[in-house]
Order: structure tokens, then C-alpha cells, then sequence
């Protein structure tokens, strides 16, 4: 039995339906069950849903019967209330860890981030570094990934840029400069990574940093994204200092802000694979082009936007 924690997440949910699709026996832990109702990609599928929380390990135990391996997906890119970092990222990948080692679970395959490390002052990072280093002592048979930035169906990546569209009808704001560069890296093909590591013993205890075929600057990859909706807008460049009192202001007065400052500060450290393995993984990996984006890419209407923004 496959343990995915997260299964409804963005990430959790692709390898959930790969699996599933290929016959594994699967057990999706999610945070409220209600969710299923929404995972059109993952109905009539033979998939055993329970629900838990990983700050909360008491409610995790009769989820780990029977299971002989883990995914972990659970993490936040975005603190609300008391879903914290520490709460979340770290503390949540502990108590997963501890649980796995208590149920007599050996394996466990840790979704980490490119480019975290615990002694950054960023605190997403930072968090995600953590809990990796924790991943790496605990003795058990484990495999982490660190994608750069993940791109599909539902991301908030692409679609954040889609969402300011509706409200920026004249001009576009360019973030970060030509230092700000990404590696986009495919859903589908992180989700095959990590499929295929399960029987792959050379994986343990090793960390694989997944970056797609191509390093775009944060200004072409707005360009692609605002190609692929069929919207003309004025691109201008935004000098950081202004983008943070705005992201300060937005994160002062909406529920739910597009950015935050936590998310900017990924901008000052490399999204760029120093050394990517996904050509271990997968033969031909999906670039980010407008021709690949545009047949999931929303279109957003001015009141689906602020109604994002408002609503927590």
C-alpha cells in the first residue's frame, strides 16, 4: 500500500492518478474529505481516500496500516493563520517521518524545493530545508526531489500571471530582471520522476533537483503566458522596491493576495538546477511554451480574480 499524503494537492493529485491509473493500491490522505467531490481527474478510480491532518499526528496513525511506502507532498508556498511554515512545511514532514519509523514504514519519498536550505533567512526555504535534513537522518529508506518551479493544470504559477490580466487591461508589470530566471519543469513529468524512483533502489538516500529544458528569464515567461491566453498588454518593468510596498499594501488588505512577501524573496535565490537529473527520469520533458500552455490555461474574468483575492 502507497501512503500519498497531500493527494488532492497540485502536485499529489498527478502522481495519486498515475498511480491509480497503473493499478497500484492507493491510499490518498487529504485534509477534508470533501475535497474529493472536486477531483474530477481522479473519480472511477480505485483510490481509498482518508482524511488527516500532519500537524495533528493522532489523526494520521490508522492511515499508515498496512502501508509500506510513503509520498509526501503536503507543503505550503503561502502562510494563512495558523498554517505556518513551521506548522506545515517542517513540522508536518516530523511528524510524518516519526509516524513512518512507528508503523514500520521503510520508504519515503520527500517532495522537497529547489533551492531550500535551512540556513537561508528566507523562511519558505528555509522550512523546506528543514524538513529535508530531517528526511535525511531519520534512518529510513528515502528519495527527495527539488523541482524548480512547477508548471500545469490548477498551478499557481502561469495562472497567477492570468489572474492579474482581467485587471491590468493597459499594462503588465514585468517582474525581477534578467537575473530572475526559472526553469519551469512539467507536472506530469515530476509526477513520472517520482513514480519511477519507486523501483529504482540506487535512489535512496539521494536528492534529485528536476528543472525542465529550458532557463527563461520571469519576463519571458510572462510573455509566453500572456501568448498563450491571446492578450496584448504593455509590458514595464517594476523596480523591486516599488513591487515590495505594493505586495505590503495587498498582503495588508486582501484575504488572499496573488503575492506575498515570502514569495518575492524567492526571487533572490537561483531557481536554476546546478545539476538536473530529470533526463534520468524522462526522455522527452515538456517545455513551457504557449502552445503547451494554452490548453489549460484559464481564462480569468475581473470578478474570478478578486473573488480569489478576497475569499480566504
Amino acid at each position: 500500500m502507497i501512503l500519498i499524503t497531500g493527494a488532492s494537492g497540485y502536485l499529489g493529485s498527478h502522481i495519486t492518478r498515475r498511480l491509480a491509473e497503473m493499478g497500484f493500491p492507493i491510499r490518498a490522505l487529504i485534509h477534508n474529505l470533501r475535497h474529493t467531490e472536486k477531483e474530477q481527474r481522479l473519480k472511477n478510480l480505485e483510490i481509498q481516500w482518508v482524511q488527516g491532518d500532519v500537524t495533528k499526528p493522532e489523526t494520521l496513525a490508522s492511515a499508515l496500516q498496512e502501508v509500506t511506502t510513503i509520498i509526501h507532498t503536503v507543503a505550503i508556498a503561502v502562510e494563512k493563520g495558523d498554517l505556518t511554515y513551521e506548522a506545515i512545511n517542517f513540522q508536518g514532514t516530523v511528524n510524518i517521518v516519526d509516524l513512518a519509523k512507528a508503523s514500520g514504514v521503510k520508504r519515503l519519498i520527500n517532495i522537497s524545493q529547489l533551492g531550500a536550505d535551512a540556513t537561508l533567512p528566507y523562511r519558505f526555504l528555509a522550512s523546506k530545508g528543514r524538513a529535508q535534513d530531517y528526511v535525511a537522518r531519520s534512518g529510513l529508506d528515502w528519495t527527495a526531489f527539488r523541482p524548480s518551479v512547477i508548471w500545469g493544470p490548477e498551478d499557481e504559477f502561469a495562472n497567477t500571471f492570468a489572474k492579474l490580466i482581467p485587471i491590468t487591461p493597459l499594462i503588465f508589470p514585468i517582474i525581477g530582471d534578467k537575473n530572475t530566471i526559472f526553469q519551469p519543469v512539467w507536472v506530469e513529468d515530476v509526477a513520472c520522476a517520482v513514480i519511477k524512483s519507486l523501483d529504482m533502489p540506487e535512489s535512496i538516500a539521494k536528492e534529485y533537483e528536476l528543472g525542465g529544458p529550458e532557463i527563461l528569464t520571469l519576463e519571458e515567461i510572462e510573455r509566453r503566458t500572456l501568448a498563450a491566453i491571446g492578450a496584448k498588454r504593455k509590458l514595464i518593468h517594476f523596480p523591486m522596491s516599488l513591487l515590495h510596498m505594493a505586495v505590503s499594501i495587498m498582503e495588508a488588505i486582501l484575504p488572499s493576495p496573488p503575492v506575498t512577501r515570502s514569495l518575492l524573496e524567492l526571487l533572490q535565490v537561483s531557481n536554476v538546477t546546478t545539476s538536473n537529473t530529470l533526463n534520468q527520469f524522462i526522455e522527452n520533458p515538456k517545455p513551457f511554451l504557449p502552445e503547451n500552455i494554452a490548453p489549460y490555461m484559464r481564462t480569468f474574468k475581473v470578478k474570478d480574480t478578486l473573488a480569489a483575492y478576497i475569499n480566504r
